[in-house]
């Protein structure tokens, strides 16, 4: 005898070995013996065998009507021998019965399962609504073979192309337009993002650099919503000083200024002055919400998103000409050992008499200009170098003067001096029209040496700034935002946290960022806390907008952190972009290079151009380590990837310098190759979940 039953939902058939009162043992046609219980039992029968029995079923199955079926089958439950004997005949075979329990069983959408080979039949309205969604889902199934055959032929499906980027970076899965652009890269064999370049989904590689970068950080859009500019109190006293600024021609957020008084008078008087939107902007108003949601300008060649509208940063600016409200830090400083002795910080309106731009008179303003106010020089033909400028050179004498003294003295707690040998690169697009750049504009590629006279004197004012505030306000006990760093040891890194603790990197004891509050949300915070220190005092941490171990402190850290890394990120991607595009438009196949990590492991080496800001990866021997020079043949860059092949055609002379190879970077250099920046992960024929994109890190 054979014993037909279920088991986990499946129908199987074997010979019975033996019975007891509840259960069975079965031997199948595989050999394998199991034990059934009698509730799971269906069917006792002699023949024919279950492997044809089964074959049989499977067969008649099909040709069951189903509509027709659900039409005569009884409102109440039923069993599937009787169905059979209705549906075929009286004397409905063995295989017949079978036939029909299969059937049934595989249309829950028809007949309810009641247990045990019996069923009911589906209400009238559920089955309409399953045969609907059934229904929709084989014309969905059509739509997306449909779109799969138009990107194989090289075309792409508007829906497709509308949700492009949400397929490429945060795809559903289950979306018709994800799974038409699986099945057709399954169908073609081809990398999901080559097959859409090819369908012409991607026209243009900087226009999908910088849509992925708007889906990824702006998924709202990055317009401001209308606000009102709140105009700055006029009340605020008049500093008895005239400023001027030092920037880019292109910064429109002049967030400080400096002051000198007291030439040759045995003391002289520092003055850094902060732009204060914070005196405006109130934590949780409407402006405060439109910066902490972007939390950071993003800059990028050719174009940037402020922070802050264009009206609060027009109306808080430090634009030459007028009295701006101002954060003051005056330094009272002896003018023969250029020590510090004594700080003190206002709030109040300071008259910016020049907007310096250093791009323009870094030529001019150098060393020698700046040691010796009698050198004969060219400048006065220069149009920059006018008799403002020349004013102004005994200030910026003394200046430099103090910036090199107090760089000296964090050298000197650092414990090693800082590196600054390697150029700052500045790109300038030609032909660019609008805000944005299309990515066929001519691009040049300067340098700028890190460390010249005028970057020296705006970073170590900066410097005195934030250490001197982030001291001060922990000695009041209001809270803050710091950055710190416990060692220069390799891979410790620069953390953001509310403890004033010591900055080895930069070799100060505390350091909070306060000097960028048009730019950097986090230098906003902690210039309300600076605010409240001078207006409250003593009792500053009473009135400061942020208590002691204020848990919306460490939201705004983790938020402005995230923020900060992804826009940094999109400037290097965008950096590289152009520089592949310089390579491209200049022709240029060969360059010289310096290998900053070894190729180890099978990994290829680095190396870093010796006159572009181009690190790339070389394959290459173990004769590939570090410090070593080399010159290379570059291949096809690819401008969606962000790539470009390279390989040694010879070894130059000499040892690259300290400065080529950098210091521990190596890793943060290969970070910006990683392969998120090849955006597309190839498709599994195997796996229907296999994503195919992946957001840059």
């Amino acid at each position: 005898m054979y014993l037909l039953f279920e088991e986990a939902g499946k129908f199987q058939a074997g010979r019975i070995l033996s019975e007891a009162d509840a259960s069975a043992q079965v031997e199948l046609d595989s050999g394998k013996r199991v034990k059934v219980k009698k509730a799971n039992a269906l069917l006792s029968f002699a023949q024919p065998s279950p492997q044809e029995l089964l074959a049989r079923a499977q067969t008649l199955a099909p040709e069951i009507d189903l509509d027709l079926a659900w039409e005569f089958a009884p409102e109440d439950e039923f069993g599937f021998v009787d169905f059979a004997r209705e549906y075929f005949s009286a004397d409905a075979s063995l295989a017949h019965q079978v036939a029909a329990l299969l059937r049934l069983h595989e249309a829950p959408h028809y007949f309810r399962r009641a247990g045990k080979g019996r069923f009911k039949k589906a209400p009238e309205d559920v089955l309409k609504q399953a045969l609907a969604a059934i229904e929709k889902k084989r014309q969905q199934q059509l739509q997306i073979d449909a779109w799969a055959a138009e990107l194989a032929s090289g075309q792409t499906p508007e829906p497709v192309r509308q949700q492009l980027y949400k397929i490429l970076f945060k795809p559903d899965k289950n979306a018709p337009e994800y799974k038409a652009v699986v099945e057709a890269a399954r169908q073609t064999q081809l990398p999901p993002l080559t097959l859409l370049q090819n369908a012409g989904a991607i026209a243009s590689c900087y226009e999908f650099h910088w849509q992925r970068f708007l889906f990824e950080q702006f998924p709202k859009g990055h317009a401001f919503a209308p606000v009102a500019a709140p105009e700055p109190d006029a009340q605020l006293p008049l500093a008895a000083v005239e400023a001027f600024s030092i920037d880019d021609s292109s910064t429109s957020e002049i967030d400080d200024a400096l002051s000198v008084q007291g030439l040759g008078s045995g003391e002289v008087t520092l003055g850094i002055h902060i732009a204060a939107p914070g005196l405006a902007i109130r934590p949780g108003d409407a402006l405060d919400q439109l910066a902490r949601a972007r939390l950071s300008t993003v800059y990028m060649p050719g174009a940037k998103l402020t922070m802050l509208p264009d009206a609060v940063v027009q109306q808080y600016t430090l634009d030459a000409g007028r009295a701006n409200p101002a954060v003051s830090l005056y330094v009272r400083i002896d003018e023969a050992s250029l020590t510090p002795t004594a700080y003190e910080t206002r709030i109040e309106r300071v008259q910016t008499s020049h907007n310096l731009r250093h791009d323009q008179i870094d030529h001019i303003v150098t060393e020698a200009w700046l040691a010796d106010a009698q050198l004969p020089t060219a400048e006065a033909a220069d149009a920059h170098a006018s008799a403002e400028l020349l004013a102004l050179r005994p200030q910026l004498a003394f200046l430099y003067r103090l910036a090199q003294t107090l760089k000296q003295r964090r050298e000197d707690v650092r414990g090693k001096p800082e590196n600054f040998s390697r150029p700052d690169y500045n790109f300038r697009l030609l032909g660019q029209q609008g805000d944005l750049p299309t990515g066929d504009e001519t691009v040049q590629i300067t340098t700028r040496q890190r460390g010249a006279p005028l970057d020296l004197i705006v970073a170590e004012a900066m410097i005195v700034a934030n250490s001197h505030w982030g001291g001060w306000l922990a000695h009041y006990g209001v809270p803050a935002i710091y950055r710190s760093q416990h060692s220069l040891a390799p891979g410790v890194k620069v953390r953001m946290g509310t403890k004033a603790l010591p900055h080895a990197g930069i070799g100060v004891p505390s350091y909070a960022w306060s000097t960028s509050p048009l730019r950097r949300y986090v230098d906003l915070v902690n210039q309300w806390q600076i605010i409240a220190a001078v207006q409250g005092g003593q009792t500053a941490a009473l009135s400061a907008p942020f208590k002691p171990k204020d848990a919306e402190l460490f939201s705004i850290i983790s938020a402005f952190d995230a923020a900060y890394t992804a826009y940094n990120r999109y400037q290097s991607d965008m950096e590289r972009y152009w520089t592949l595009r310089y390579l491209q438009q200049n022709q240029i196949t060969e360059l010289d290079a310096a290998i900053i990590r070894d190729a180890i492991n099978g990994e290829p080496a680095l190396a870093r151009a010796d006159t572009l800001p181009l690190v790339l990866r070389v394959p290459g021997g173990s004769e590939l380590v570090r410090g070593t020079r080399v010159r290379l043949r570059l291949g096809q860059a690819d401008l969606l990837a962000l790539d470009i092949g390279a390989s040694v055609i010879a070894r130059l002379d000499g040892p690259a310098s300290a400065e080529d190879i950098g210091g521990d970077d190596a890793e943060q250099e290969d970070a910006q190759l990683s392969p998120a920046l090849h955006i597309a992960l190839e498709v599994s024929p195997e796996d229907d979940s296999a994503a195919i994109g992946a957001p840059a890190a």
